[in-house]
This record gives C-alpha cells, structure tokens and sequence, in this order.
C-alpha cells in the first residue's frame, strides 16, 4: 500500500506540457548548436595533440604529424574538390 504524503499531485495542464516540450525543444537546439560548432584542443597524456569537436572521438596525432598533414592542406581540398561526388558529408 503506498504511503500518503498529505501532497496531491498535479497533473499538468495541457498547455503546460506544450509550453515544456517547447521549452525542451529549444534546449535541444541550442546544445546541438553549441555541440556542433566547439571545437578544442589538449595535449594527451602521451603528448600529442588531441582534437576534440570533429567527430565522435578526438583525433590525436603527434606534432610532427600534424605539420606534415597541415603542409598537404592545399592537396586534402584540391583531393576533396575532385572527388567531391565520391565523398559523404556528415549534417
């Protein structure tokens, strides 16, 4: 038997539950929002450099690493432009 607290409970009004989920909603966006354009970057406990915001898992590569892939940064988008119809865009 349940215990009674000496509280009714409310049932919300249907404008309420409309008025929250509009309020969910528009959190909802606003973290998509904030989640989709935050990009950061630390150093990793191996001392690499890790970038975090791209996809599910950071991308981590050593410096020496990334200056090589930063100095093909003209061949990657000529590569991406050429290919274009082959590659998938994530939305």
């Amino acid at each position: 038997m349940a215990a009674h607290t000496g509280e009714e409970a409310t049932v919300p009004t249907e404008d309420e539950m409309k008025a929250e989920l509009e309020r969910l909603k528009a959190e909802n966006a606003a973290l998509k929002a904030r989640s989709g354009r935050s990009v950061s970057m630390k150093v990793s406990e191996k001392g690499g450099l890790s970038v975090y915001g791209l996809g599910r898992f950071p991308v981590t590569l050593y410096q020496e690493q990334w200056l090589k892939l930063l100095a093909l940064a003209d061949d990657i988008r000529a590569f991406i432009k050429e290919h274009e119809g082959e590659l998938k865009k994530k939305e």
